[in-house]
């Protein structure tokens, strides 16, 4: 009797270290997991290229806030007369707004880190990106219709006011004419550049479709990262480029 339950107690004992050690060991495994989750602490280097003047930009966690009083530091014909950067823009059917401090305010959040897994998302109305200049960046679409039919409304630099905010529907020359210059960033958090590509010089071959492909930029110290330029065929009667069309390849 004695040896059966001192055997009892032995099994029991051997019972539950093993139940302990495979607690222990599960617990260690979800540690080491969540070590493994990349944290974002600084903000990726291009961001020193935007307006400091209009943008406020800083990390919430995983994301990237950018807030932007939408006031460019360009001239244009939408300052309005009286306004030091108003310039006389004859040929421009001007819309009846002009820029002031208390309508062109944007905030957008990004993610810090694009999730590039294959998914695409098409691009809506309004603000679809932030220019380098504070500034909002726009699609192909005007009203729900086609950009031609608000064409003359652009100004210089392939932007007006309507309905809104200031913003850019075709390449910003006034930052990016024909180069591979900081355009700005997507609601995606990819960045987008002009029209020609930093690592080669050249306009690039690869582009997808959404006008991305991966290379090195002037902000990436060599090392390769996914991006846009803006795409190098000129839209419809425009005589310039889209600045973004979609799909956005980030989310």
């Amino acid at each position: 009797m004695k040896k059966t339950i001192t055997t009892f107690i032995t099994v029991t004992l051997m019972i539950a270290f093993f139940v302990a050690c495979s607690s222990d060991d599960s617990n260690s495994e979800d540690d080491t997991t969540s070590t493994d989750v990349d944290t974002v602490t600084e903000l990726h280097p291009a961001f020193a290229a935007f307006n400091t003047d209009a943008t406020t930009i800083y990390l919430d966690g995983s994301n990237v806030v950018i807030e932007t009083t939408g006031l460019p530091d360009h001239e244009t014909v939408y300052w309005g007369e009286g306004n030091s950067l108003y310039i006389e823009e004859p040929d421009v059917a001007t819309t009846p707004s002009i820029m002031s401090s208390n309508n062109n305010a944007v905030t957008i959040t990004v993610d810090a880190t694009p999730d590039l897994t294959g998914r695409t998302v098409d691009t809506q109305l309004n603000t679809i990106g932030i220019a380098v200049s504070g500034a909002s960046i726009f699609n192909d679409q005007e009203g729900g219709g086609d950009l031609d039919q608000a064409a003359a409304s652009l100004d210089w630099t392939g932007a007006h006011i309507g309905p809104g905010v200031y913003h850019y529907h075709l390449e910003p020359v006034a930052f990016t004419d024909d180069d591979d210059s900081l355009a700005g960033i997507l609601l995606d958090g990819v960045f987008l550049y002009g029209r020609k590509c930093f690592s080669t010089g050249t306009y690039p071959t690869d582009l997808d479709e959404s006008g991305g492909h991966t290379s090195a930029t002037q902000y990436t110290d060599s090392e390769e990262e996914y991006h846009y330029h803006i795409i190098n065929e000129v839209y419809s009667t425009t005589g310039s480029y889209l600045a973004f069309a979609g799909p956005y390849q980030g989310y």
